[in-house]
């Protein structure tokens, strides 16, 4: 018997770990407390606060009492705004009726995994990858396959990786275009034939977009335009900067809009109202132009830490073209990153996130950056990095 099992707790636990970065995120705080400067580069969430008409618009449905249960599928004035900008910015249309308004990312990719995995069926997904991804296909009872990927495949799953992996219970592959941790896009033609494998092999595509607006060059496409049979989450943490306000959609192939209903009736009934309220200002032009200006910051975040983590003695194989963070080898300077974080943190006052986070393949040798604070705090954060690493 297992050592979960014989004190009651179940044995899935055993394989769902804590995020290493919020360890690091407590004791940074702890150490703010008894007042150290420290510089924040762990953790994934935009300092820009929601903007003001989202919150406006939360206060006003607030005022008028919308604070009752939606559908669980969501409002539906949500679900046509949803795919109105799926029109405006991909020139795709998707029907709204596929769209499901769900607490967060996490909502929609729990029910796309819910409505597809069984018990020992398996799913491809990259390794460094989201660890969500892996957690979550262990609490159904499935089998995560990590993928090793690094610069040589850009950090991302190809058509020919996926074919190479696949196994007689495969059921789905996981993408993320943007990644996190490593911030690397998937080109729209290798998209394409990654789409087309993995329907010729009879399986489900799932695919996370929460930084398809957070690209920087040319943005691409949702993979919507390429297929009406993938699943596709997406949250208005990132982009839309209401982390905190835990809303996000899932877009689902048309059969399974009914499972999805289901299932989300009985797992969390329905997103927050006064939430799913707030985000119909998202796509208002006043705070699009607003998220615009946030989005060529961190741009101009990226374009300064890039160099200056290279200069310094950290390898960048990959260019990291959308999200926030930047996937570093420092096998320059140790090899347990684990270690090194927490004495970045406790000497030179720097947080950031070890690669174990993220999967098991070379993590000992890589961090994560975060540059969703100020230039003026990555500017310390960097000088910082030298003074420690000299």
């Amino acid at each position: 018997m297992s050592a979960s099992r014989h004190n009651g707790l179940a044995a899935r636990m055993e394989d769902i770990q804590s995020f290493h970065v919020m360890g690091i995120l407590s004791r940074a705080r702890t150490l703010e407390s008894q007042g150290r400067s420290i510089i924040h580069m762990e953790i994934g969430e935009p300092e820009f606060p929601t903007p003001e008409p989202v919150v406006t618009a939360a206060i006003e449905a607030l005022r008028a009492g919308e604070t009752h249960y939606t559908p669980a599928l969501g409002l539906p004035d949500l679900r046509e705004a949803i795919a109105a900008y799926y029109r405006q910015r991909d020139g795709i249309e998707v029907d709204p009726q596929r769209i499901i308004i769900t607490p967060g990312s996490s909502g929609a990719l729990l029910l796309a995994l819910g409505v597809l995995i069984d018990p020992g069926d398996r799913v491809l997904m990259s390794d460094p990858g989201y660890p969500c991804n892996r957690h979550f296909v262990r609490f159904l009872e499935g089998v995560a396959d990590g993928i090793a990927v690094d610069e040589e495949t850009d950090y991302q799953l190809s058509a020919e990786l996926i074919e190479r992996h696949w196994q007689a219970r495969t059921r789905a592959v996981m993408l993320a275009s943007p990644a996190n941790p490593t911030g690397a896009v998937i080109p729209e033609h290798k998209l394409r034939e990654i789409v087309n494998t993995v329907e010729r092999l009879g399986g489900a595509l799932i695919m996370d977009e929460i930084y398809h607006d957070l690209v920087y060059g040319q943005r691409p496409r949702s993979v919507l335009a390429l297929s009406d049979a993938v699943f596709v989450v997406n949250s208005f943490s990132k982009f839309f900067n209401m982390t905190g306000w835990r809303i996000g959609w899932l877009v689902a192939p048309e059969d399974f809009v009914s499972p999805v209903d289901r299932l989300a009736q009985n797992i969390f009934l329905a997103a927050s109202t006064p939430a799913q309220h707030a985000a119909l200002k998202a796509f208002g032009k006043g705070t699009l132009d607003i998220l615009e200006q946030h989005r060529q910051a961190l741009q101009q975040r990226r374009d300064y830490l890039l160099p200056a983590l290279r200069d310094i003695g950290f390898t960048v194989g990959a260019h990291p073209a959308g999200a926030f963070y930047i996937y570093a080898g420092c096998h320059r300077f140790t090899q347990d990153s684990q270690a090194f974080c927490r004495d970045l943190l406790e000497q030179a006052g720097v947080a950031i996130t070890p690669g174990c986070d993220f999967g098991q393949y070379r993590a000992a040798g890589h961090v994560r950056f975060s540059y969703t604070t100020s230039m003026e705090n990555l500017e310390e954060g960097v000088r910082r990095l030298r003074e420690y690493l000299a």
